[in-house]
């Protein structure tokens, strides 16, 4: 007769350390899981689709960022061209 331990089953290797497992980020372009480790050779996204979609959105400058023009009226620059 074998003796019952009577502390719980130690986790596998792999589970036993918080984020030893493979990690999962959302897809920048599609929201979907992305496996974010060297395996994944678009990473941050989840496909080369994705992936194709961010550089043609980034290259039609679509990630500006907004700003308000000054007034053409206006000089602005140089401090003595100002009166």
């Amino acid at each position: 007769m074998t003796k019952k331990a009577d502390s719980p089953t130690p986790a596998p290797p792999a589970q036993a350390e918080a984020g030893s497992g493979p990690k999962y980020v959302p897809c920048p372009t599609c929201g979907g899981k992305s496996l974010f480790t060297p395996a994944n050779r678009f990473r941050p996204f989840c496909s080369e689709r994705c992936k194709q979609i961010d550089l043609g959105a980034w290259a039609n400058e679509d990630f500006r960022v907004p700003t308000e023009a000054p007034p053409e009226d206006n000089l602005y620059g140089d401090p003595k061209l100002g009166n």
